[in-house]
């Protein structure tokens, strides 16, 4: 058995069944989405938007502790997840997530920002529960070691693998992530197609003759040549949502823990600016109350102040007189 179990596993490790097929690795991408305590009901829609987005994902209750985060590893195992979404909440106002992948990681830890849900600012974009969508990564992403693997966890984490469970088999959805400001900003449109008329045909072509050089590629309008007429139908992009932006704070090397591969010098804590506009507001109030005691000091040496005499002056009758 030892002989016939080592004949197999090389064949496996070269790439072909006994057969001589090859064999095909399947993507096994599974997501586990939970939060800690005190969130607010924004950062739980946000939550929701994301479980109904990536149908290979499994929500979970909220986690007790923020310190023991390696306890994710044991709820990840438990649950066959290999890819790990938390959402960190600090003093019901900021909203940290990590992201990694389990067991053996890296992590990412992020600091999100500018939050608007599906159903918070109505967007008209809509798309089919359970369908894959489209990555669409900003050039950027090559630049940068750092940005590579987090390109690379973001894929696997958003990425819905083909034939996993509650999936469809339509691509109905575009998710863009660009980098700006050192900032990764993340969208959702929807793709779709409407019905060229012929107006819109007729005034095409005249725009078209009109240029002397045609960008093939840019066009908006497609010939489809599918059933039903085979016309011709205009893509666009509408947007769904959830719209958030995520800024790297640090990357870890194991799985919620490990040394520091990487450390973003440039982020700044939002304690440290809510500190720093406090101590703005009491610098002024320190600024106005030393103006008030300068402005009586000054009265009272003028004798300008309610109930205090004046001192007589030198060239007073009273003094001259005396």
């Amino acid at each position: 058995m030892a002989a016939v179990y080592k004949s197999l596993s090389k064949t496996a490790k070269n790439g072909s069944t006994t057969n001589g097929v090859p064999i095909k690795k399947k993507n096994k991408q599974r997501v586990l989405i939970l939060s800690s305590r005190g969130i607010t009901y924004r950062h739980r829609h946000l939550l929701n938007d994301l479980y109904a987005l990536l149908p290979h994902s499994r929500k979970d209750a909220k986690l007790d502790t923020k310190t023991k985060l390696y306890q994710l590893n044991e709820l990840a195992d438990l649950y066959n997840c290999n890819n790990v979404l938390f959402f960190e909440a600090r003093k019901g106002k900021d909203l940290y997530i990590w992201m990694s992948k389990a067991p053996n990681g890296p992590t990412i830890k992020c600091h999100l920002q500018n939050l608007h849900t599906t159903s918070e600012l109505h967007f008209p974009g809509n798309c089919l529960r359970g369908s894959r969508p489209i990555l669409s990564f900003d050039a950027t992403f090559t630049t940068s070691p750092h940005l590579l693997l987090i390109k690379e966890l973001l894929t696997h984490i958003f990425s819905v693998p083909k034939g996993a469970r509650k999936t469809k088999p339509f691509v109905d959805h575009v998710m863009g992530f660009t980098i700006a400001d050192s900032k990764i900003w993340i969208r959702c449109f929807e793709i779709r197609e409407t019905a060229v008329t012929k107006a819109q045909q007729q005034q095409q072509s005249s725009n078209e003759e009109g240029e002397e050089n045609k960008n093939h590629a840019n066009k908006a309008i497609k010939t489809t040549g599918e059933k039903g007429g085979g016309g011709d139908t205009k893509i666009s992009l509408v947007e769904i949502g959830p719209r958030f932006i995520l800024t790297p704070i640090v990357i870890l090397e194991g799985s919620f823990g490990g040394p520091v591969i990487y450390e973003n010098k440039e982020f700044v804590s939002p304690n440290q600016v809510r500190s720093e506009l406090r101590l703005s507001k009491a610098g002024r109030y320190n600024q106005r109350s030393e103006q008030r005691i300068e402005r009586q000091a000054k009265k009272g040496d003028l004798g300008l102040r309610t109930g205090q005499e004046r001192p007589p002056g030198e060239l007073e009758d009273k003094v001259l007189f005396a």
